[in-house]
């Protein structure tokens, strides 16, 4: 009978601990949460690899510096470190701090001839340290180690794990800043509430597709009996757009409230976005100046025709205008004319609306089922008109959220109401006249 071998597991491979290690380290950051500051977030970071990986790596506790113009600051400790006195400076020129922030990562004795032993003693530092700089070198974290646990290896393969785990972090959290700051810069030049001008009723909704868009409408007064209406679409959508869509609001304000004609305005505007180093240099506009008489006057830049819905029920379209602004600096814009007379209306939107698809069948909402959504609630208030059109294209859609920035306004002038007709009416049984 042959000999048996004793069975065995396999021994693990050099490589296959560390990997568990990384993963470990890299999967656990992520649970980290994040604090109200920039420096909550980095100690939470810290004392969460010294409390899970003192073992793995040697991590007993450390420091955290803030650059403080040519000087970084000694602003907390954390884990097992000496408890030093907070507030001590070490200039940015010295070694430790430069290697740091040449390398991103370094891991020293405390007795390495660059070092000064006086200082690193001021700092409490430990018989060994690794130092990260994290925030485009803001701040630096410099962790005490253990020799002797774990192979240095590890540790700077773990830090550097660390390192760009925090700087992801921080990136999201100032793209979040600067997303929220767009969306209250976009929220402050959409209208708080619609006008009044005499009996016409007016009303207007925006949806951006991501945290902040594209899209922009206006209403400008100019006079008691006249303001200017602006519907705009920036190409694309997300924070590029956005900030286009504000130039094109300041734009149209500092021309219009300065007396220029409707052509001259969008001549201006149209050079500014041409100049623009913006991603979105393609914007659509719409700007009609309309008066409470019904009278209408408008340049349509490559914007999705506007209509009218006049009380027969008929459609006229708002063609005249030019090309979309941006491309070409010289274009030229023609004015057109229109009249909304007593129980028309006058649609604009955007083409997130006419354009958005079925998600089944991919087929766009498009112009016919538009016009027949205002049809049907030509006879309803103008915001309820507003919101049937939003129903209808989500409705079509089945989506959750657009997947592009919608925007409508809605101007309705009220048919004429007829007074009632108060002559006494002879009843019926007055009528019928006795026999005898």
């Amino acid at each position: 009978m042959p000999h048996r071998r004793p069975h065995h597991r396999p021994t693990p491979s050099p490589a296959s601990a560390p990997k568990s290690l990384f993963r470990r380290v890299e999967r656990t950051l992520g649970l980290i949460q994040q604090a109200e500051d920039l420096l909550g977030t980095i100690r939470n970071v810290a004392q969460y690899m010294v409390s899970n990986f003192r073992d793995e790596l040697g991590i007993s506790g450390g420091r955290i510096y803030r650059l403080d113009e040519d000087e970084y600051e000694l602003v907390q400790v954390f884990g097992g470190a000496s408890d030093q006195p907070l507030g001590t400076h070490v200039s940015r020129d010295y070694v430790g701090i430069q290697d740091t922030i040449d390398s991103g990562l370094v891991v020293m004795d405390r007795r390495a001839p660059v070092l000064d032993a006086e200082l690193e003693n001021r700092l409490g530092t430990g018989e060994r340290f690794a130092a990260i700089a994290v925030a485009e070198g803001d701040y630096i974290i410099s962790f005490d180690v253990t020799p002797g646990r774990g192979a240095v290896e590890d540790l700077q393969a773990s830090l550097n794990i660390v390192r760009l785990a925090i700087n992801q972090k921080l990136q999201q959290e100032k793209f979040a800043g600067i997303l929220e700051d767009a969306r209250r810069i976009q929220a402050s030049i959409l209208p708080k509430r619609s006008p009044r001008y005499a009996d016409f009723e007016i009303a207007g909704e925006s949806r951006a597709a991501e945290t902040v868009g594209g899209d922009f409408y206006d209403y400008i007064p100019i006079t008691p009996e006249m303001f200017d209406l602006a519907i705009a679409d920036a190409s694309g959508h997300g924070l590029p757009a956005a900030l286009q869509v504000r130039d094109v609001y300041m734009g149209l304000r500092m021309g219009l409230t300065r007396d220029f004609k409707l052509s001259r305005t969008i001549e201006r505007l149209n050079a500014i976005i041409n100049r623009s180093k913006l991603t979105s240099k393609f914007v659509s506009l719409f700007l009609a100046e309309m008066e409470t008489s019904g009278n209408l006057i408008y340049v349509n830049a490559g914007h999705v025709l506007p209509f009218i819905l006049h009380a027969d029920k008929s459609i006229e379209y708002l063609r005249e205008g030019g090309m979309v602004l941006g491309p070409s600096p010289d274009a030229r814009y023609l004015r057109g004319f229109a009249h909304l007379e007593p129980g028309a209306l006058l649609v604009l939107y955007t083409d997130g609306i006419t354009e958005c698809r079925n998600r089944r069948s991919d087929r766009e909402f498009g112009i016919e089922k538009l016009q027949s959504v205002v049809r049907r609630h030509a006879d309803r208030p103008a915001q309820e008109v507003v919101q049937a059109i939003f129903e209808a294209a989500d409705r079509h859609s089945g989506l959750a959220s657009p997947d592009d920035d919608q925007t409508v306004v809605i101007v309705r002038r009220p048919p004429v109401t007829q007074a009632p007709d108060l002559r006494p009416q002879a009843s019926g049984k007055a009528e019928v006249r006795s026999s005898t």
